[in-house]
């Protein structure tokens, strides 16, 4: 008995000390990661070589769009399951216009090298640079000029993901140029798509500057959203305008929507949980919003161009009060309009303009930034 114990034993033994270690997994325990208040389509978590960026689906809840492993030298090993991008980046084909003012911010302007549709680039010192030949024109951003991009060799290509496919940021990509997908167009506050500076910032080191940078924006929109919140009267309003006979209004859960809620204002679809837009007929917007005390956000540089569009146009009160508004204060012959551009960073600026107009004993003495009253 005491031989077939022991024979047991050393049995045991002997399977304990063949049987392999656990496996050290790709990736140890982040060490820290940042913190967001709005934005939830991106994540940055950090390890003690390299920077996790996650890029969430904003199609799909719970799956990942995209993964970054940032690192400070290309040789440093990561996990298989991302594209490594080497920080800070050096240069950036930027695609899109909502990257700018966050380059802008961080001041990292200057990495810009390659841009899409220069037409509808409101910033300044990008068109300055593109006029002067350091910045190259690669057409659409829907059909962007593959072959340019890679000429220029950029550090990195930032585009907004449309299509996981998509057949431009695949080629970009087997050519060792990491595709960099911003999605802060599809979060639904305003905040939140501010939010993403850290997202940016990450790929150039300057977590920090964008944590302060939009601790800033976001104390001073909630201070002036905090003194709109105790306002008794709250003004009707409507949005949007009628393109071709459909009416394009925001959701209440749009960002659009929720700004209005944020600025103190009463809104028929204040409740509506669509995402997006909502495409109305003329006859519905007049059944309810013809009483309407402000309209915002009115695509029409006049009056008389608003009426000459659709003559039903001058049924709606806001029209016969001159009380009618367009987001078009900055915009360029072009037709480049910063409120596309500068706005997605700056929404304290935003939610500013619009208490003004609702409420503008809130803010004795603001000049508009974006918006402008239709004459």
């Amino acid at each position: 008995m005491k031989n077939t114990s022991l024979i047991t034993f050393l049995v045991v033994c002997l399977f304990v000390s063949c049987t392999p270690k656990s496996i050290k997994p790709d990736k140890t325990e982040a060490t820290n990661s940042v913190k967001l208040s709005y934005a939830q389509g991106f994540a940055i978590k950090y390890f003690a070589d390299y920077k996790e960026v996650i890029v969430y689906s904003p199609w799909v809840k719970g799956t990942e769009y995209a993964r970054y492993y940032l690192v400070k030298d290309a040789k440093t090993k990561t996990p298989a399951d991302g594209t490594k991008v080497k920080v800070p980046l050096q240069t950036l084909v930027a695609t899109s216009v909502t990257h700018f003012e966050f380059l802008s911010l961080l001041g990292e302007l200057q990495t810009v090298n390659g841009v899409c549709s220069p037409n509808i680039i409101y910033n300044h010192e990008i068109n300055k640079r593109i006029g002067e030949g350091k910045i190259a024109d690669l057409g659409d951003a829907f059909n962007i000029n593959v072959e340019r991009t890679l000429q220029l060799k950029p550090a990195a290509v930032m585009m907004s993901g449309y299509n996981q496919n998509d057949p431009y940021a695949h080629r970009v990509s087997q050519a060792g140029i990491p595709v960099i997908f911003n999605n802060e167009w599809m979060e639904t506050s305003l905040l939140a798509r501010a939010e993403w500076i850290k997202f940016v910032a990450a790929f150039y080191d300057k977590e920090k500057q964008a944590d302060s940078i939009f601790a800033s924006v976001d104390k001073r929109y909630n201070d002036v959203k905090t003194k709109a919140a105790a306002v008794k009267i709250k003004p009707n309003i409507m949005a949007g305008s009628n393109f071709r006979g459909t009416w394009y209004m925001p959701s209440g859960h749009n960002y659009m929507g929720k700004l209005f809620a944020d600025a103190g204002s009463n809104y028929f679809y204040a409740k509506d949980t669509t995402a997006g837009s909502l495409p109305l007929n003329v006859e519905t917007v007049l059944k309810n919003f013809s009483e309407s005390d402000v309209w915002l956000n009115c695509n029409f540089n006049s009056l008389d161009d608003l009426i000459r569009s659709d003559a039903k146009h001058a049924y709606f009160r806001p029209v016969k009060l001159k009380q009618v508004y367009n987001f078009n204060k900055r915009l360029l012959s072009s037709t480049a309009n910063d409120f596309w551009e500068s706005a997605v960073a700056r929404p304290d600026l935003l939610l500013s303009d619009v208490i003004a107009i609702l409420h503008p004993e809130i803010l004795p003495g603001y000049e508009l930034v974006y918006a402008q009253k239709l004459k």
